[in-house]
């Protein structure tokens, strides 16, 4: 691969990357995709249904760490993470190791029909590091719909009451509550309607989007404004069991919540006796740089979501919260057939191992420290590049057509940029309200050089697939 400029700016100091350092990880040795790919991919279309969309055309034969290796030959690195469950990376030995040795003993006995170990040593560890006052309990879900859904029954039994409020951007799931919970209609939601009842839509503050009249701190105060009023206006608050929000939205395009915000939506919470839900699927697990998010904000939830990067690749979730809120449903009314599987038991147990140490969550600061530099980089130099924005490593590239304007770069360019990027050996996603957007969610333990060679291979895709824009002279 070539590339236009080997050098980044960072502040007053310059990265010089040379070609050979810049490769440590990503190899192509095929045209992309490669011929064997392309054959999986077209059987894969044959077998199975248009809407399981997949974004790229790769088929992966092995992984490890950053760093995926397709049936032809060909190295990626991966700043998708399957949709950021691998804070860790691709297969941390500890983890393999443990899902080994346990396969050799059980496989499921089935949550429901028995106890074992995994399962209760999970639990007690997801008590014991949880970011929630007072005793706690946990239950263990498949999927990250499934420990939301499972979070707003829990609610609901406990409060007796209907109604759930949520925001505009978030997204919560793919079951029909967790649907309708969601936003981002036209990609998530056409064509499958009715959906469920009681649910209230807010506005969400993304402060990159405030009316230009309005400073961050009035629009915030607006926003409060809005949501004190919809209390009125929309649902009396005596009948809310739960508001749920993510701290930072995901899918929505990496928007954290301001804080005076947050807290808010907790004192309202406390105020009228609604559970607060902190969805924490793709912000928690040290995506952030911390275990979770809500660590960032001071103020602490009373039932938590976690999944994704717990798991370390594995098909599990849960919800974490306060023991007396938790005990409200009645005995086989929480659980699933395949709930709490010891082999994605202990892949959690030794992920969070990793993830919960001074060390990892330090490295985790470091890569999303120069990530920024570089997409910070991107923005001074590129007119297309509208915000740069995220919470410690969760970072996201929004793309505009005018900065004044902030319209929003068409979804077909955005898909040129992750084309180039894949092209060059690069995985990212696209993402965002109006999928204008770009996420960054590689392994938090990943090299110095492997963050440096994936930035300016996307660097390099944005240069050559974006439309007419004023760029830097040296460019």
């Amino acid at each position: 691969m070539t590339a236009k400029r080997n050098e980044v700016t960072r502040g007053k100091e310059n990265l010089v990357i040379s070609k050979e350092k810049l490769m440590p990880t990503i190899n192509l040795v095929t045209e992309i995709p490669g011929p064997k790919s392309k054959a999986i991919v077209s059987r894969r279309e044959a077998a199975t249904p248009k809407g399981a969309a997949k974004a790229t055309g790769i088929a992966v034969a092995h992984a490890k760490g950053a760093a995926v290796t397709d049936v032809d030959g060909n190295t990626f690195l991966d700043f998708a993470g399957g949709i950021g469950m691998l804070a860790v990376g691709h297969c941390p030995p500890t983890v393999v190791e443990a899902i080994k040795n346990t396969a050799e003993n059980m496989i499921h006995p089935g949550a429901i029909v028995t106890s074992f170990e995994p399962m209760v040593e999970l639990c007690e560890m997801l008590n014991s590091i949880a970011h929630i006052d007072g005793p706690k309990k946990s239950i263990l879900m498949n999927s990250g719909a499934e420990a939301v859904e499972t979070a707003v029954n829990i609610a609901r039994s406990y409060t007796k009451r209907p109604s759930i409020i949520v925001f505009e951007g978030a997204y919560h799931g793919r079951t029909n509550l967790t649907l309708t919970m969601t936003s981002k209609y036209a990609l998530f939601k056409k064509g499958f309607a009715p959906f469920a009842p009681e649910v209230y839509r807010l506005p969400f503050p993304n402060v990159y989007r405030k009316p230009a009249s309005m400073t961050e701190e009035q629009f915030v105060d607006y926003s409060i404004g809005q949501l004190e009023n919809a209390m009125i206006a929309q649902v009396d608050p005596s009948s809310v069991a739960a508001i749920v929000i993510e701290p930072v939205q995901g899918e929505g395009g990496f928007i954290p919540t301001p804080p005076k915000f947050l807290k808010r939506i907790r004192e309202l919470c406390t105020e009228h006796g609604i559970v607060m839900i902190a969805d924490e699927i793709q912000c928690g697990m040290g995506r952030t740089g911390k275990l979770f998010a809500v660590e960032h904000y001071g103020i602490k939830p009373d039932l938590t979501t976690v999944a994704k990067s717990m798991g370390a690749g594995m098909p599990i979730s849960a919800v974490i919260g306060k023991a007396e809120i938790m005990d409200a449903p009645h005995p086989g009314g929480l659980g699933g057939t395949y709930s709490g599987n010891p082999l994605a038991c202990v892949a959690a147990i030794e992920a969070i191992k990793i993830i919960n140490t001074p060390e990892f969550l330090k490295r985790a600061t470091e890569v999303g420290e120069r990530m920024k530099t570089h997409l910070l980089a991107m923005k001074q130099e590129d007119d297309a590049v509208g915000d740069v924005r995220g919470l410690g490593p969760m970072l996201i590239i929004e793309f505009v057509k005018d900065k004044n304007a902030k319209t929003p770069m068409a979804t077909e360019d955005i898909l040129k940029v992750t084309g180039e990027a894949l092209k060059r050996g690069l995985i990212v996603l696209r993402a965002g309200l109006y999928t204008n957007c770009i996420r960054l969610l590689p392994p938090l333990n990943m090299t110095d050089e492997q963050v440096d060679e994936g930035m300016k291979v996307l660097a390099e895709a944005v240069r050559v697939a974006m439309p007419k824009r004023e760029v830097v002279a040296g460019d």
